[in-house]
């Protein structure tokens, strides 16, 4: 689990093959972050060659054509003679590669790369076979285009972020090669042996007509999500057994009274994760006088479930995204060439915002969880925030600040992008998406959602250690020992950053939860 993975040269593994279907969710994440080659189905090269032969009987009729013979937008009134249109095409990618602001992640440039190739290859766009044979040969050679943080308005596609990977494509502009290095398009294409490609009708617009960023990056953070709720509950069944909470609540009869698909999966996914522990079968005593916990103890699966409904309705939406041609206009099946506004983000865009609400409330959550243990009016008997002498130490008290601080941007995060829209292009693109935004910050919250988790877990291993000689559960002393690993047990005070950032790396690589699972098995 990765926002941000390392460059790495593509692997030796079969190469995703695209333009038999959709794209498949896992095979994104694979030529994402992975680097695995891509190669053009026949199927796929045969239907770009049947609708590329519309588009040049179309070049050549007098009767103007949107995006073949005219502007562009609000230019679209001029009509284009045959001498100026490779320049249209050349014009309009150099002028729309207009980005600025930070470097994009590399695996965010090469999902969006596969998912105009996956358009492509539908036949609908009608570019020629070279055009799609070039971008599966970018991306099989580990050529990453740079593209830039700002420049999408999520509408008419994310255009800047593909016009610059359409420039590359042009052998202009800078790129990454497989290595990590920063250089010329044109040095790396002849190095890689790949002809630059000169942009004929329709084609320069069909490289930039797409939601292909904000579709990928969802895809990327829809993987993401699914694996950080089952590290949510990991370390919410850790926090209730070291708080001396009840698992009775989790019980599956309980959960059936209110059928929610995700709190059922979340709540059995907890008794699994405290089955056998000495530390909750200690006090679920006929004189235990705790009648309820917490709410963040208590109704840790209904948050946790909630969010992987909506996680759920996410996928959907992106499975569709996936299986979609998207382009305008667009070559339809029986060869008429149609304006259509299928470019419009909003669908994505929607899903996105909905995420960063649920990341921030996991999130929160969480913290609350983590507040508990450090304060000895509600910890059940452990020392002020879990300090080995309190006074002269203060254990993990900042660490919960610095959870806080995250919380914190998290709800400014999931404010929605989508409900921001801007009028663009003389007022012809007078309604806007703003799903690459969306997708941007949703990726930050997914990466602070990660050091939340990290730092729950990290304190909640602690309180189990302290609860000796009583022995927590086997799948949540299996995540403790993971921790134990990189991260010493209760002691005086240490220098805590480098902690928490070990608890952060070992819950991002996927670590902790596999601690968890080789107890469980695969929770849900």
């Amino acid at each position: 689990m990765s926002i941000d993975s390392d460059r790495t040269a593509p692997v030796a593994v079969e190469p995703v093959v695209v333009g038999t279907g959709p794209v498949a969710p896992q095979d994104v994440v694979r030529v994402a972050r992975d680097g695995v080659a891509v190669q053009l189905s026949e199927q796929a090269l045969a239907a770009i060659g049947e609708s590329r032969r519309r588009i040049e009987a179309l070049a050549a009729d007098p009767k103007p054509v949107y995006g073949v013979s005219t502007g562009f937008g609000a230019l679209a009134v001029r009509h284009i003679p045959l001498e100026l249109r490779q320049q249209l095409q050349r014009s309009l990618v150099r002028s729309h590669a207009a980005g600025s602001g930070a470097e994009v992640e590399r695996e965010v440039v090469r999902a969006l790369m596969l998912l105009r190739l996956s358009t492509l290859a539908t036949g609908r766009t009608g570019v020629r076979p070279v055009v799609a044979e070039t971008y599966a040969a970018l991306l099989s050679a580990g050529i990453t285009p740079v593209v830039y943080e700002y420049g999408s308005l999520g509408c008419s596609g994310d255009l800047a972020p593909l016009a610059h990977v359409a420039l590359a494509v042009l052998g202009e502009g800078t790129v990454r090669d497989a290595d990590g290095e920063l250089r010329s398009a044109a040095e790396a294409l002849a190095d890689a042996g790949i002809a630059p490609v000169e942009l004929e009708e329709k084609e320069g617009l069909a490289l930039i007509n797409g939601t292909d960023g904000m579709l990928g990056m969802l895809v990327l953070a829809c993987h993401d999500l699914r694996q950080l709720l089952r590290l949510a509950d990991v370390a919410a069944a850790m926090s209730v057994e070291g708080l001396l909470g009840t698992d009775k609540v989790f019980a599956a009869d309980l959960q059936a009274l209110r059928p929610q698909p995700g709190q059922a999966v979340a709540a059995a996914n907890m008794t699994r994760l405290l089955a056998d522990s000495a530390i909750v079968a200690s006090h679920a005593t006929p004189d235990c006088t705790v009648v309820q916990d917490a709410y963040s103890l208590r109704c840790a699966p209904q948050v946790a479930g909630g969010a992987r409904d909506t996680l759920a309705h996410a996928e959907r939406v992106a499975g569709y995204e996936l299986a979609s041609a998207v382009d305008n206009p667009v070559v339809t099946l029986d060869g008429r060439v149609e304006s259509n506004g299928n470019f419009h983000g909003a669908p994505v865009a929607y899903v996105l915002d909905f995420l960063a609400i649920v990341v921030a409330d996991v999130a929160s959550i969480s913290e609350r969880r983590t507040d508990r243990f450090l304060d000895k009016a509600r910890n059940h008997g452990l020392p002020p925030f879990l300090a080995d002498d309190p006074g002269v130490d203060s254990g993990h008290m900042i660490a919960q600040y610095t959870q806080a601080a995250i919380v914190s941007k998290l709800k400014r995060l999931a404010a929605p992008a989508s409900v921001d829209s801007i009028p663009s292009s003389a007022m012809q693109e007078d309604h806007v998406s703003m799903g690459w935004s969306a997708a941007r910050k949703l990726r930050r919250a997914i990466d602070g959602l990660t050091r939340v988790l990290a730092i729950e877990a990290l304190t909640a291993a602690r309180a189990l250690d302290l609860r000796a000689p009583l022995a927590p559960a086997p799948a949540t002393a299996a995540v403790r020992d993971a921790l134990r690993t990189q991260v010493p047990g209760p002691g005086p005070d240490r220098y805590l950053a480098p902690e928490i950032d070990a608890a952060y790396h070992l819950a991002r690589s996927g670590a902790l939860l596999t601690a968890a699972e080789s107890v469980t098995g695969p929770l849900g």
